[in-house]
This record gives structure tokens, C-alpha cells and sequence, in this order.
């Protein structure tokens, strides 16, 4: 199964029932099951999909072994003690696999054992994976684009202050008498509600823009300490918070050295300082794989795959089943299967399409080409989204270029007018001494 892959594994024991002791081995969680491998023989001793637990609870043997017991739907009881690293973060992790594969899906993993998955469903799911990884890359845009309006509005302010340094700026250099100096300080009454209107505007557009937001199990040093929280991404970086929603830690986008992708559903992120300890969170999380593609796109040159994640990234990139430019080489073929095809002459040949079951139904081709249909319009507003945010780069980047030159000019005139003051002041200082 594609989905079910090993997320962790932790040495313990298990106690067999019938032979009434406990077995040295190891516990293996993948997305959706649990299994237990003996250290001498290498058999599995117990496995059972998550979907069937119906209760996790920690609780102690003979008063003295710290545990987990699991109970199945069947009323049967698995011990597990001698947890390492802790019987806590192992509880947290599984506990959290399991909840969130009742609260996403309930029915799913039944369904998909009792009925063959047709290549209509499959289609249909590689679609909507498509249509979700579009979504979030259409929101990350979104909230650039509000980024990029916030530095423009930025310098538009600083346009206008520069224009009312300026003002002052030709005052002071001209000279007492000049009849239309009064004139020149007009400016900044007539600028005060476009201030306003800017701060009102950056205030409504400078609130936090969040991408996602999943939760996960947390550890910050090792392992042992792993507890519940949440990761919330950001458009200027990543939040870790705790299961009250306490802020843990915050990770601006720049401050972010390396993301470590270890598996599909664990990630390491470190911060490094110098001088003082690096700051790491690891986080596991059963829609992990939900947030993986958006910090590819945000932090495309940090993030690193290790082995196992590299592993599953290339065999998914090679199969053509989860290939995203074979799905729209492969839909057009496939829409052209569903569609009614002209009888042909021989009556053989209209036995043959009557006996044969149809490719895709029509509730499938109905829901694909809905689904297609939203991708075209994502796609499209992707492109309207991208043309506007070229131009207002190339807006920012004429910007910036006047405001520096402007900077430099002002710059240049206060030093003048600094030095033409110095000689004022000594002569002033001169007929001062003259007339004591």
C-alpha cells in the first residue's frame, strides 16, 4: 500500500498471553497500522490496522512496568512496556495517528479493503491531490500579493515624505526675503488623510496571513519529551505552539537555516546562532505530507530530503500514477474513453463495447470534470495573480530607485546647508565679541 508506510519504530516488549511472558522486540506505527517483530525470531508477533482500536490508555503491570495497553474492537487487550524513549512521546504519537485517522476519514480504510480501487477513483483522487496542492499554492501567492501591496503602500509614504523634505529642504535654503516661502508648507496638511488612509490600509493588510495549520507532536531536544501541539504556517515563517495554543517558538523566514524532511510525516526544523545552542523542533504529524509541498515552495533552497523521504519522493515523481504532468497527458486520453463512441458497422463490434465494463463511469467523468474545471479557473487566477504581482515588482523596483536618489539628494543639501551655517554662526559669534 502506498499510504501505509512506517513512520516510527521504538524497541519495547510485548507480552504474550498464552505463553505468559513478556517478548523483546520491536514497535513499528505506520499511517495506518500497528505491529509488533520479535528480536529473536524476526516474526511479527501482533498486527492490527489503527481503524480497529477502539481505546489507547497507559496504565502499569503488576503495579510496577510502566505501559500502553491498546484495546481492539474484538475486546483484545496488547501490552506494551519498556518503551524507549519515554512511554509518553510513544503514547502521544500513536494516539495522534490514530485520532486523526478516525477524525479524517472514518470509513475509509474499510471501504478500501473491501472494494478493489478502480482506476476511476484512482484518477479522481490524483486529481483532487492536484486540486488541494494547487489551492495552497494559490493562497501562499495571495498573501505574497498582499505583502507586495504593503511595500507599496511603504513607499508611497516614503515617496511623500521625501516630497515634503523637499519642501522644507528649499525653504531653508532660500533666502528671508523671498515672498513665496510661507506657500511651501501646505504640503503636509494636504498629506495627513492620505496617511491615514495608508496606515488604515497597511493595518488591514499587515495582519498574519496563515497558510495551514496542522497539529502535531512536538520535541524539542530528544525524543523523550514529545507532546501534542500545532505547526502553523505562515506566509512570513513558522509558528510551533503547544496544545493550549501557547506560543513555543516563532521562526521568521529568514531565520530559518535548514528543514530537514526525514520522513513523509516528520520534519526537523533548526534555527542556528553563534555563541549559544541551535534551536531544533522535530515534529511528526499525520498531514505532514499536506505541508511538505508548501515548504518546498517557501523555503525551496533549505529544505532537504533525507534518505527514506528521498526515497518515497522519487518513486513517487517516477510512477505514473502520481505523476502531476502524466495526469494532464493522461486525462484528455481518458476523457475521450468516457465519452459515448459511435457504433461501428459489424454487429460483433456492438456486442463487443456492450460486453465490455465501461473504463470510467459517469459519476467518475462528472466529478473529473468538475474537478477540472476548478483546476482551469485556479490556474488561470494563478496566472492573472503572477502577471500582477510582475508588475508591481517592476513598480517596487522604479520605487525604491527614486527613493534612493531622492535620499541621496536630500542628503546632499542638508550637508550643504550645514556647512553655510558654520561660517554664519562664527561671524555672528565674531560681531558678538566685537560689541562687548
Amino acid at each position: 500500500m502506498s499510504r501505509d508506510i512506517c513512520v516510527h519504530t521504538w524497541p519495547c516488549s510485548y507480552y504474550l498471553e498464552p505463553e505468559k511472558q513478556w517478548v523483546p522486540g520491536e514497535l513499528s506505527l505506520t499511517s495506518l497500522s500497528l505491529k509488533f517483530i520479535a528480536d529473536k525470531t524476526g516474526k511479527i508477533l501482533v498486527s492490527f490496522p489503527l481503524s480497529s482500536i477502539i481505546e489507547i490508555k497507559k496504565e502499569a503491570s503488576h503495579f510496577i512496568f510502566r505501559s500502553i495497553t491498546i484495546l481492539e474492537k474484538d475486546h483484545v487487550k496488547h501490552w506494551f512496556s519498556s518503551l524507549q524513549p519515554s512511554r509518553n512521546a510513544v503514547f502521544n504519537i500513536i494516539e495522534h495517528f490514530w485520532r486523526e485517522l478516525l477524525l479524517c476519514q472514518p470509513g475509509a480504510t474499510v471501504q478500501a479493503s473491501s472494494s478493489p480501487m478502480t482506476k476511476g477513483k484512482e484518477l479522481t483522487g490524483l486529481m483532487a491531490c492536484s486540486q488541494k496542492r494547487l489551492e495552497d499554492t494559490a493562497k501562499v501567492l495571495h498573501h505574497q500579493g498582499e505583502q507586495f501591496d504593503n511595500i507599496m503602500e511603504g513607499l508611497d509614504k516614503i515617496e511623500s515624505d521625501l516630497d515634503v523634505a523637499d519642501r522644507l529642504l528649499t525653504q531653508l535654503e532660500s533666502p528671508s526675503w523671498w515672498p513665496f516661502s510661507s506657500k511651501l508648507w501646505k504640503t503636509p496638511s494636504e498629506t495627513k488623510p492620505a496617511e491615514g488612509a495608508s496606515a488604515s490600509g497597511s493595518e488591514a493588510l499587515g495582519k498574519e496571513g496563515i497558510v495551514i495549520k496542522i497539529p502535531a507532536v512536538i520535541s524539542q531536544r530528544t525524543e523523550s519529551h514529545a507532546k501534542p501541539g500545532k505547526l502553523i504556517v505562515l506566509v512570513s515563517g513558522l509558528e510551533v505552539r503547544d496544545s493550549d495554543s501557547l506560543l513555543m517558538h516563532r521562526f521568521e523566514r529568514e531565520d530559518v537555516d535548514d528543514i530537514k524532511v526525514r520522513t513523509p510525516y516528520e520534519v526537523s526544523i533548526r534555527q542556528r546562532f553563534i555563541g549559544k545552542p541551535d534551536i531544533t523542533y522535530h515534529l511528526i504529524s499525520a498531514k505532514m505530507p499536506e505541508v511538505i509541498p508548501i515548504l518546498e515552495v517557501q523555503f525551496s533552497k533549505k529544505i532537504e530530503f533525507l534518505e527514506d523521504a528521498l526515497m518515497l519522493r522519487s518513486t513517487r515523481a517516477s510512477s505514473p500514477a502520481e505523476k502531476g504532468c502524466s495526469t494532464w497527458h493522461a486525462a484528455p486520453g481518458l476523457m475521450d474513453r468516457v465519452r459515448p463512441r459511435e457504433p461501428s458497422g459489424s454487429p460483433g463490434g456492438q456486442s463487443q463495447l456492450q460486453m465490455s465494463e465501461p473504463f470510467i463511469s459517469e459519476e467518475e467523468a462528472h466529478e473529473l470534470t468538475q474537478i477540472l474545471r476548478k483546476l482551469k479557473s485556479l490556474a488561470l487566477d494563478t496566472e492573472t495573480e503572477l502577471e500582477r504581482q510582475d508588475e508591481a515588482l517592476d513598480s517596487i523596483t522604479s520605487s525604491v530607485d527614486r527613493a534612493t536618489l531622492g535620499i541621496d539628494k536630500h542628503s546632499r543639501r542638508m550637508e550643504r546647508l550645514t556647512l553655510s551655517e558654520q561660517p554664519r554662526e562664527e561671524l555672528s559669534t565674531g560681531r558678538h565679541r566685537e560689541t562687548l
